[in-house]
Formats: structure tokens, sequence, C-alpha cells
């Protein structure tokens, strides 16, 4: 007993992103030699199931602690990420339509079976499941990970507890969100085996074959969300808090990117998020209610690949949209991405809605949504590590941008 908890305690000690990165390598060579190892599969599919199991308790409990015990500065923190959210988000959609307009390329369309699920049909369609997930029944919220609703329920009930609430409640609120956090590191310190799980997968069965079939629009799409990750974002964060931003973006793609990349999930990266920001020492208040709300609105990557997929349809039927119609089309896929969170394939689903706007029929759309499944390995891996490492840059930011201002000195890593 004594020999495994001295292991236990070594590994818990040792730098998880070594950890991680072993796992990716160790995953990788695995699937080359030995593919198809069902067992192996199995730890990607655990630690995902465990990560999505766990984030929506996390954020319902911990949301809720921290509108109960809330201090007043709060509010100025969330207008700001707020703002950061959907700025960078627009921003990301017109990096989009620059790079379709500097490299167009065809889309080659193909009949492709599989299950693609209703798209909205406009605009409104978006805004009204938006409002009709917020209203959903807070339990049924947990289940399905509805995070719109369980922040919603979370704020009113919080509110209500920070009017009603005695001393020992608000306590036990907090001993609870403690609880719920250790669980989560505990998740967390499993990530490399749940990673290696993840890569043996990917490795095992996607192959080379997307890069050849469909590799323009492969490049363009990850060009458009790197160049968002690496250039955009840094550039307005830099701006914000007066320091190079480069070191804090090294850190949050380390150990928050890395993790969405292979889980292809915002929900599930929540924890990994949150764990980063209390590591780095950021206001829990604020955190654990930024860090959700950006899983859901903050959709940089979505507002990509709608924009992208949507012109390289339009220039594979030969139309050539004009300059505002495409910034019109910008506007549309930062709104319309907000309502992808927490959708498999989401902001694909998306596309006939913004196609529509080009008197593309959602027949000829649909088989765009389809070409974007077949390149989803890796659309939507990059996709999620952008969305999600925005999340964590954004609210790291904000919050040292608040520091500064009282005078504090802070080290950016």
């Amino acid at each position: 007993m004594g020999i495994f908890k001295s292991i236990l305690n070594k590994w818990q000690q040792s730098n998880l992103m070594l950890r991680i990165f072993a796992g990716i390598a160790f995953g990788s060579l695995l699937a080359l030699i030995h593919p198809g190892i069902a067992p192996v599969s199995m730890l990607g599919d655990l630690f995902v199931g465990a990560l999505k199991a766990i984030a929506p308790v996390l954020v319902a409990v911990l949301v809720t602690s921290s509108v109960a015990t809330a201090r007043a500065g709060l509010g100025h923190r969330f207008r700001t990420v707020i703002t950061l959210y959907m700025l960078t988000t627009l921003m990301a959609a017109v990096v989009a339509v620059m790079g379709c307009f500097l490299f167009p390329v065809d889309i080659v369309l193909a009949n492709v079976s599989g299950a693609v699920g209703s798209a909205p049909e406009a605009l409104p369609d978006v805004f009204r499941n938006i409002l009709r997930e917020v209203m959903s029944n807070p339990i049924t919220a947990i289940v399905n990970a509805n995070y719109l609703s369980i922040l919603f329920w979370a704020a009113v009930l919080g509110l209500a507890l920070k009017t009603v609430a005695g001393e020992h409640t608000i306590s036990s609120l907090r001993h609870w969100a403690d609880a719920v956090s250790k669980v989560v590191a505990w998740i967390i310190q499993c990530a490399p085996f749940g990673i290696l799980g993840l890569v043996y997968t990917t490795v095992s069965q996607s192959g080379l074959e997307i890069f050849t079939t469909y590799g323009k629009l492969l490049l363009l799409l990850v060009g458009c969300m790197l160049l968002v990750s690496l250039v955009l974002n840094p550039i307005i964060v830099g701006c914000m808090i007066r320091r190079n931003p480069y070191p804090l973006l090294w850190q949050c793609l380390k150990e928050s990117a890395v993790s969405a990349f292979f889980t292809r999930s915002s929900a599930a990266n929540i924890p990994v998020n949150m764990n980063l920001c209390k590591r780095m020492g950021i206001d829990e208040d604020f955190y654990s209610v930024s860090i959700p709300l950006g899983s859901t609105i903050n959709m940089d990557g979505a507002a990509v690949t709608i924009t992208v997929m949507t012109l390289a349809t339009c220039h594979t039927l030969g139309i050539t949209p004009s300059l505002g119609s495409a910034l019109l089309l910008s506007i549309v896929a930062t709104f319309a991405a907000c309502g992808a969170s927490g959708v498999a394939g989401g902001s694909l689903l998306l596309i006939p809605m913004a196609c529509s706007l080009f008197g593309i029929s959602n027949d000829m759309a649909m088989q765009v949504v389809a070409v974007g499944f077949i390149i989803g390995v890796v659309q939507d891996s990059v996709e999620t590590a952008l969305n999600s490492s925005g999340d964590a840059f954004f609210t790291i930011a904000t919050d040292m941008r608040e520091r500064l201002k009282r005078g504090e000195k802070i080290d950016i890593v």
C-alpha cells in the first residue's frame, strides 16, 4: 500500500503536460503498430464521459455558489469578457471572409450518406431555439448538459440564496463547490490515459485520406483558425492588457487547446479551463461563470467554419458574393455560431441557413454539411481547440486587466 501511495504521489507531482504529450506519442505509435485494440480506445471514451458527466454539475454548483457569495465589482469584468467573446467571434468571421476572397477553393461535393440533423432555416429560428433552451427544466438541463439553461437557473438560484440564506447555508454551498472541484482535479489527473485512448482511436480510424481529398478546404479552414488564434486574439488581448500576450497564449494552448483538440467538446473542456484559471490565481467568482458562458457564446471556430464552408459553396457553384453580402454573412455567422454550442457538428448544421442568404438550395447545402462531417475529425478538433482555449485566454486576460488597473504586479505566465 505504501509503494502504491508513493507511485501515486510521484505521478501527481510530475508535470501534467509532459504526461499528456507522452500519452499522445504512445497512443500514435501504438495505433500505427497495432490498430483496433478496443480496451485502449475505451480509455478515451471513459475520460470524455467522465468530463461530460461532471461538467454540468460543476457549472451548476460553482455558478450558484459564486452568485450567492459574489462581491461587488464583478459586473464590469463580465461586460468586458462578453464583449471580447462577441468581438472576436465577429472578427473571426471577417478573417474567414478575407481568406475565402484571397484563396477561393472548390468543394468536392458528393452524395455522402449519413445522419444529418435538421438545421434552422432562418436566424430568428436560432434565437427562438436559444430562448427555448434557456427556459427548459433545470434538472433536465443538467442531465442533457444544456449550459444556457444551467447558467440561467444557477444564477437565479444564487441570487435567491444571496437574499435569504444564512451563513451556515453559504458555507455548505462553498463546501459543495470545493468537493465537486476536487472530483474534477482527480479526473484531470487521468488525462494522459484519456488522451492516449483518444489519439489511438483517431489515428487508427482516420488515416491520411481526408488530407488528400479535401486538402485545400482543410488548409483554408485550419489556416483561418490559426490566424485567429495566433494573431488576431493576441493583438486584441495585447491592446487590452498592454503586455506581451504570447506567454499567456502559449500557456492556454498547451493546457486547454491540446485537451480540447482530442476531446472535441468545449463542454468536456470546461473543467480543464477552470483548473487552469484556479492555478493561475483568477477570481473563482469570475471564472466559474465566464468559462461556461464562453463555451456557449465564444465561437470563433464555429464562425470560421460557417463562413468558409458557405463561401466555398458559392465559389463551387459560380456565385460571386458582393463584399456587402459577405460582411452580412459574417454578422449572421457570429450570432448563429452562438447557437451551435453543445451540439455535435453544430456549426455544420447551421451552414444551410447561411447558404440560404445566397439562394443556395437546401439539398445542395446538405451535401456541403456531409462534406463537413467527412473532414470533421480535423475541422471539429481545431475548431474546439480554438473556441475552448479562447475561453481561458480571455477570462484570464480580463481578470489580469482589472488587477493591473488596481496597480498589482502580475507575472503573465
